[in-house]
């Protein structure tokens, strides 16, 4: 693989300009502000990111948290960026700039998050679920084939992503191919021959069915390296390992100070194992001088991150040539020095945060709301779509679709039986946690609105 190339600022579709630049704005920086303004991203502002949401003190939502990542990662970008541009000569003939660089991871990790459905991680449990155990939807087995069959068995919020930033509702968006290359942290299909467990890039999947000839041009654009000739499999983009390092430093630093905040983790917990990542920048006599409790640990947090942005860039970098050549497919935080601690507050997140009763709550009834929706809006569509014998009930839910949804259904002739059941995936995914639990009180009887 070659910068040159994986930098394209080019973009898909047919009148998309390739690769325009404006005076005011590059284009990596027009795709940041592309995803701010989306109806997507917004909705983020009330999806659950590990707790629910509470009355009384502030926690993380999907918005904050990506806001968050996106600033690690464009900090990540840009510091990689100006060694790049050193050892490479024709980025700056070029007029590649770190600022550029920067723009790109943080526009990618900005949407790291973008389809993942309400409940927190156990939404995509949930959808799964459904399809793994639910009786009725059983039936939709024999309708689609094996690789789609796949895809609904094992709900992929990166996936889900993919197919948001590429759908034709939101064609305002129209990323460039860099961006969406380092947007996927799995570039692979969900039904393999034989998955490669050495490869971090192998652990889940990063597109459906439905846009797998989307992402080959993705993958064509940037020059992304094919690792099977009759599968579709790639390399990572090499800034997609700062995206996922980016939300690997938030989710563990931040998850731990949520966990503090919600008296989950002591104060004498948190601090110490932040200290530690701190190292010797960790001065006890100067924390101990705030007299908050929060902005102490404020203050360890930022530290925290500052020192996991070093120690990231600087593997990066070290191994940038086995990056470039797809030999180096590893996750960075699970490889620098503070490796170990960050496993340590994983142990401690899993036992004393992700496990809690208010955490716990929101799984249960995620898995409840979820089953319901799918039941009933994919049974309601799939009559409308292939039989002659939807009924009063079903055309009563069908109603509660979105007008483009259902356009689509009445409309296109040629509509699979996978295509509706994607469509209504992406309007139960799409759901934010209270219209999630709203829309199912409705269609269950529990409440009139």
């Amino acid at each position: 693989m070659n910068w040159l190339q994986l930098l394209s600022s080019k973009r898909p579709g047919k009148y998309a300009a390739d690769g325009a630049q404006s005076i005011i704005r590059t284009a990596f920086e027009q795709d940041y502000d592309r995803i701010i303004f989306s109806s997507p991203f917004r909705m983020l502002q009330d999806k659950t990111q590990v707790f629910p949401m509470p009355k009384h003190d502030f926690v993380h939502t999907r918005l904050t948290h990506s806001l968050e990542v996106s600033s690690v990662g464009r900090s990540l970008g840009k510091k990689v960026g100006e060694i790049l541009i050193d050892r490479h000569l024709l980025l700056k003939d070029n007029q590649i700039t770190s600022y550029e660089i920067g723009s790109i991871v943080a526009a990618a990790s900005l949407t790291h998050d973008l389809g993942n459905p309400p409940f927190g991680h156990s939404g995509e449990d949930a959808i799964s679920d459904f399809f793994l155990n639910n009786s009725a939807a059983q039936r939709y087995q024999k309708e689609v084939t094996a690789h789609e069959w796949q895809d609904l068995l094992s709900f992929e919020g990166n996936a889900q992503g993919f197919r948001l930033l590429n759908k034709q509702q939101y064609q305002g968006l129209k990323l460039t191919y860099a961006t969406l290359a380092a947007f996927t942290k799995y570039p692979r299909p969900s039904l393999i021959k034989k998955r490669n467990m050495g490869r971090k890039s192998q652990k889940k999947y990063g597109f459906f069915s439905s846009e797998a000839t989307t992402f080959e041009r993705v993958a064509l654009e940037t020059g992304m390296i094919k690792l099977a000739t009759e599968e579709l499999i790639w390399t990572r983009h090499p800034l997609a390992f700062l995206v996922e390092a980016a939300d690997d430093i938030c989710y563990h630093i931040i998850d731990l100070e949520d966990g503090c905040s919600a008296g989950l983790v002591s104060y004498e917990t948190t601090r110490d194992l932040l200290g530690k990542i701190i190292g010797s920048k960790y001065k006890p006599e100067k924390l101990e001088q705030i007299p908050n409790q929060r902005e102490k640990v404020g203050l360890l947090r930022a530290l925290a991150i500052g020192e996991l942005i070093e120690q990231v860039a600087t593997l990066f970098l070290d191994k940038e040539v086995e990056i470039l050549e797809g030999k180096f497919d590893q996750s960075l935080t699970g490889n620098i020095p503070a490796s170990a601690i960050l496993k340590e507050i994983i142990v401690l997140s899993v036992k004393q945060i992700y496990k809690s009763q208010q955490v716990m709550n929101i799984e249960v009834a995620g898995f409840e709301v979820i089953d319901g929706l799918l039941e009933k809006f994919l049974s309601a569509s799939y009559a409308v779509a292939f039989t002659e014998q939807a009924t009063p009930r079903h055309m009563a839910t069908y109603r509660l679709l979105p007008a483009e949804i259902k356009h689509l259904i009445e409309h296109d002739k040629n509509i699979s039986p996978y295509q509706v059941i994607r469509q209504i995936l992406d309007f139960v995914s799409g759901l934010t946690d209270t219209n999630a639990i709203s829309l199912y009180k409705k269609i269950m009887g529990i409440s009139l609105g």
